[in-house]
């Protein structure tokens, strides 16, 4: 990245203009005809995919950016806060850096971070932002992380690791084994210089596939920014055999909801016709599959063991949205054509023959609104609609 980009005027020009579209402005004739145009509309394209998702970065003046899709692939700040606090010591070795967000994080927990990074450009970036944002105890090296490792020849207190899957296998179900660097072949080899090893996945990633790839793992983090799951992190431990904790969270704008429990919990569910209130669990639960320990741990009903939704007949505190169940309908096509047909309303639907699209389509339901309804199956193997409200 040539460092012309760091010109004042450039820089004031980058910022000014990152509220801009970037298709109107590469229309425009390149003010600066010394410094690549491109590479300056990147610099404003990836300022403005920082702005909510990396505010540090974003307020902070003289920073450089990859590609765009670098910033899209990178963690957020809010997942990256998240992430280090699981780890802590004197040393830990980041095998994949990237753009460094975890590593600025990981430098607030730890003494003393090693970046890696196989692009060499990519590692300058890196290096010259932990230098504008103040993070002095992070080393950059660029190069084969393996190597660094087996040079280095000393123990880290952690060892962390955001696997890239290959550009070949794409279409194909996502495995450790399909990224880069290979994990599963090289645990060993990494257990030789560390105890503890984090490991950041895709959220496509299915939890009982990673488990069999994987060993020694003592907790599995399903991180779930807005209810959307970002990723999963996976803790192993040097000689751990017990059952993994697995922690569902929820970071959101309203707070932080975490549900606990461990893998393969074999407690049973208790079923129910719906009562007074209905709960959906975030997606970091649905995620994590604990259907029946979800509803065990709030002493909840459960509506079916295929629906994934709970029932109670006082309201409570919930890892997910809550609602006032307001009316009970059948599916069948006099109550719809009276209850639904041409309404606003908000659909959902579990464990149901149709789409959310084609009950909108099927009964003119208008999106959106105050009520919101459950197309699901009851207890009995009924389909049945849930009109409901925010509770």
């Amino acid at each position: 990245m040539p460092s012309s980009l760091l010109n004042p005027e450039i820089q004031a020009y980058i910022r000014e203009n990152s509220i801009k579209p970037i298709t109107q402005l590469a229309l425009q004739k390149n003010p600066f005809p010394g410094v690549d145009w491109a590479m300056i509309l990147n610099q404003i394209a990836s300022r403005q995919r920082a702005k909510d998702k990396l505010p540090t970065w974003y307020a902070a003046e003289n920073i450089m950016y990859p590609s765009k899709i670098s910033v899209e692939q990178t963690s957020s700040e809010t997942a990256a806060l998240y992430k280090s606090g699981l780890v802590s010591g004197e040393s830990l070795i980041d095998l994949t850096g990237g753009f460094g967000i975890d590593d600025y994080f990981f430098s607030k927990k730890v003494m003393q971070v090693t970046h890696c990074e196989l692009n060499t450009d990519l590692s300058a970036i890196a290096q010259h932002n932990f230098k504008v944002l103040g993070a002095d105890n992070i080393q950059c090296i660029s190069g084969d992380s393996l190597n660094t490792l087996t040079e280095a020849n000393k123990q880290w207190d952690w060892l962390y690791a955001d696997p890239a899957r290959r550009s070949d296998t794409k279409g194909k179900v996502f495995m450790l084994k399909d990224c880069l660097p290979g994990v599963p072949d090289l645990l060993d080899t990494y257990f030789k210089y560390t105890t503890n090893i984090l490991i950041k996945t895709a959220p496509l990633l299915d939890i009982t596939a990673g488990l069999n790839e994987l060993h020694f793992v003592k907790a599995i983090h399903i991180v779930a920014v807005n209810n959307e799951v970002k990723e999963l992190l996976w803790v192993l431990q040097k000689g751990y055999m017990g059952s993994p904790e697995l922690v569902a969270v929820n970071l959101a704008k309203e707070g932080i909801d975490t549900f606990k429990t461990f893998y393969a919990n074999d407690t049973q569910a208790v079923y129910g016709m719906p009562d007074k209130y209905l709960y959906e669990p975030n997606s970091a639960i649905m995620k994590s599959g604990e259907f029946n320990a979800v509803g065990n741990r709030y002493n909840l009903t459960k509506l079916h063991r295929h629906s994934q939704l709970y029932t109670s007949g006082s309201l409570i505190n919930f890892p997910g949205r809550r609602f006032m169940i307001n009316q009970i309908l059948p599916y069948q096509k006099a109550e719809m054509k009276h209850y639904a047909e041409g309404k606003k309303m908000n659909v959902t639907v579990r464990n149901f023959p149709l789409q959310v699209t084609d009950i909108l389509k099927k009964w003119k339901i208008k999106d959106g609104g105050d009520t919101y309804a459950f197309f699901t199956t009851n207890i009995d193997n009924e389909k049945v609609v849930l009109l409901c409200s925010k509770a």
